[in-house]
């Protein structure tokens, strides 16, 4: 079965590493929930000249063409679409990941507010025991940045700041990218081939011998 994962993006700077990721999750024929947030189309539209609908169904129209012929199914939903199965913890994913994540709804999700869409896909997948990776980006991090994350760890989340090693020599900006890209596919539990593991003289890729 493939797995179902639930994808948010929010208003931080970072927005290649969630475009990125959904690429990825796709092709590995994942199903994917999408939710964004409003701000979140700004961002998009200031990194990567990307202009992300604000309707839905338009979403979903936009996506499936950008990613047409990838294996994986993509569903689409409105940040107030409460009847999302993702509102549910009758029908959870088996995995979330919030990239790019803002302090705002770090904060939000930390104290366990539901005022949004996101937000109530997290709780539901903190409460039910589902794997929760939020990736953060900001610097430097205040008290109060670091006490949210804290209490998240404690309650299982998995706190994954984009932090790009320079190990594997990157060339380029999409290899920053794809290395915490690759980081987050391996929480998830998804193969890939993006990059070589620590170690791996002889050539092995990610997902080859995972």
């Amino acid at each position: 079965m493939p797995k179902t994962v639930c994808l948010a993006f929010t208003g931080a700077s970072g927005m290649p590493y969630g475009i990125r990721l959904l690429e990825c999750l796709l092709e590995a024929g994942c199903h994917v929930q999408l939710l964004y947030s409003q701000v979140a189309q700004i961002v998009a539209r200031q990194e990567m000249d990307l202009e992300l609908p604000g309707r839905a169904a338009d979403a979903q129209t936009f996506f499936t063409n950008r990613f047409n012929g990838l294996p994986g199914t993509l569903a689409v939903y409105g940040r107030e679409e409460w009847f999302a199965p993702v509102a549910s913890g009758s029908n959870p994913p088996e995995a979330m990941v919030v990239c790019p994540c803002t302090m705002g709804t770090l904060a939000a999700i930390a104290q366990g507010l539901a005022s949004n869409l996101i937000e109530r896909a997290a709780d539901v997948v903190l409460k039910e025991g589902r794997k929760l990776i939020l990736v953060p980006r900001e610097t430097p991090f205040s008290a109060i940045h670091l006490e949210n994350m804290l209490r998240l760890s404690r309650a299982g989340a998995i706190i994954l700041p984009p932090n790009p090693g320079f190990y594997h020599h990157p060339q380029n900006v999409d290899d920053l990218v794809d290395f915490v890209v690759a980081r987050l596919l391996d929480q998830v539990g998804v193969k890939h081939v993006l990059m070589k593991r620590w170690g791996d003289s002889a050539g092995n890729t990610h997902g080859e011998n995972a």
